[in-house]
């Protein structure tokens, strides 16, 4: 694997790690911490329920772009052992 493609797998894991952080924390908060859309005397409260999610949205969209690259980036791994273990046997 060349220098350049192992740094772009580095990038793409570390910000894979930052992603799945923020979607673990903002799903724990919106379904522990904050009121559910029904109670509307918190409206602040409400209101930041529904930007936590969007948060939470586009994170989780993010997140499956990136896996995506990470696969694409280790596919001549996958490929070799996709044909090691299933491939034609001589």
């Amino acid at each position: 694997m060349d220098m350049k493609k192992k740094d772009l797998l580095l990038y793409v894991s570390a910000a894979m790690l930052v992603l799945f952080a923020v979607l673990g924390f903002t799903g724990l908060i919106n379904w522990w911490v904050l009121p559910r859309g029904s109670e509307t005397n918190m409206g602040f409260l409400v209101s930041l329920r529904h930007f936590m999610r969007d948060i939470h949205e586009w994170a989780g969209l993010f997140f499956m772009i990136l896996a995506g690259v990470h696969l694409w980036l280790h596919k001549d791994y996958i490929v070799n052992n996709w044909n090691r273990y299933f491939g034609k046997k001589s």
